[in-house]
């Protein structure tokens, strides 16, 4: 069990049977009365972001999570398809488990599959990935004087802003952080 001491940005938490994540938290001293902490929670299964307020010494239950390396094989209709690559075990997760991060799985990727109670609820992908250029506008030699961007979509769906020396075809490297263009790669 946890106590309102141990609570930290990322700590993983159980409320009613759901695992949470700490987002922010806020340790109060009023001049009367008891100290609290004040945090700002989200639920790691449907995203929801719940606000709740822990008096000092009270006991929290931590959420039964683990990770596993897996290797991201193809997708099944809206499903993605995950292998575990010790046991070769197969798991499908859901466009909306996924979220943004869908836009970052190629074949082959190793990713960090989050598993609260033995299910999986989501993925982490590496901190970048290189994708293709599939659309953008013609690009333009010499003009790197200024922070110009345009909009270029990949290969996975994804849209980012990019310099416009970047042509169609190029392989971008993207952080997967901040959904942003990081640098060119040469293939």
């Amino acid at each position: 069990m946890y106590e309102t001491s141990d609570i930290k940005k990322n700590l993983k938490i159980q409320i009613d049977g759901a695992p949470y994540a700490v987002v922010e938290f806020q340790f109060v001293k009023p001049g009367k009365g008891g100290a609290f902490t004040r945090t700002k929670l989200k639920n790691m299964i449907s995203g929801a972001v719940l606000e709740r307020t822990f008096r000092s010494g009270e006991k929290l239950e931590p959420a039964d999570m683990s990770e596993r390396q897996m290797q991201y094989l193809y997708m099944e209709g809206d499903n993605a398809v995950f292998m575990d690559t010790s046991d070769y075990e197969q798991i499908q997760l859901t466009q909306e488990q996924l979220g943004d991060n869908r836009f970052y799985l190629v074949d082959g990727l190793m990713v960090d599959v989050l598993f609260f109670n033995d299910k999986p609820i989501g993925v982490t992908p590496p901190n970048f990935v290189e994708l293709e250029v599939v659309e953008t506008e013609p690009g333009f030699k010499g003009d790197t004087s200024s922070n110009t961007t345009k909009p270029a979509k990949l290969s996975t769906g994804l849209e980012v802003q990019v310099p416009l020396f970047i042509d169609q075809g190029e392989w971008l490297k993207i952080d997967t952080r901040t959904g942003s263009y990081s640098e060119r790669v040469k293939k």
